[in-house]
């Protein structure tokens, strides 16, 4: 498939809300992006137009991002770029479409140019997607799971903007 991968370097613009789904859970959160240029008149740096984006995180590493991440730290997001568009509610007068930019996380980290972490590896009781199923101690085929997410997302994705976040504990 040729996803379009993007790495982003800002600012956790609102609070990680957490769902836990069929599919595992997913994490929800708006990312802001600002461009600074040096500007040689002033002899200073100069902050540009600021983007936001929406990132999805899904399974582990969402959970471990809204045990780990508040509003106003810096992160650097890697995942593919999803842009989407959708029509403006029903009954308004100029008839537009909203243009949607969402990010799926593959991987989220602190920006430790701006601060410093502690970093805390997870314990792993279960895991979903490598545990063995009862026929012979044979995997779960990663495909299968593939698709079972995919279908999922649009759902999910709905769910996430009208509900109220659940945020799971910190794993010691």
């Amino acid at each position: 498939m040729n996803d379009t991968m993007v790495t982003l370097v800002g600012n956790v613009a609102t609070a990680v809300e957490y769902r836990d789904t069929a599919t595992g859970g997913v994490a929800r959160f708006r990312f802001a992006v600002t461009a600074r240029r040096w500007d040689r008149e002033r002899g200073a740096w100069t902050d540009g137009h600021t983007s936001f984006y929406t990132v999805f995180a899904w399974r582990a590493l969402g959970a471990n991002l809204a045990a780990s991440v508040s509003v106003g730290e810096p992160l650097v997001v890697h995942g593919r770029l999803r842009v989407r568009e959708e029509d403006l509610e029903e009954g308004r007068p100029d008839g537009r479409r909203r243009t949607f930019v969402d990010i799926d996380a593959l991987a989220v980290g602190h920006d430790l140019t701006r601060g410093t972490a502690a970093f805390r590896r997870v314990v792993k009781g279960e895991p979903r997607l490598t545990e063995r199923q009862a026929n012979g101690g044979a995997e779960r085929d990663p495909w299968e799971t593939a698709e079972a997410i995919s279908e999922a997302e649009p759902q999910v994705r709905a769910q996430m903007e009208g509900e109220v976040p659940q945020v799971p504990e910190p794993v010691p």
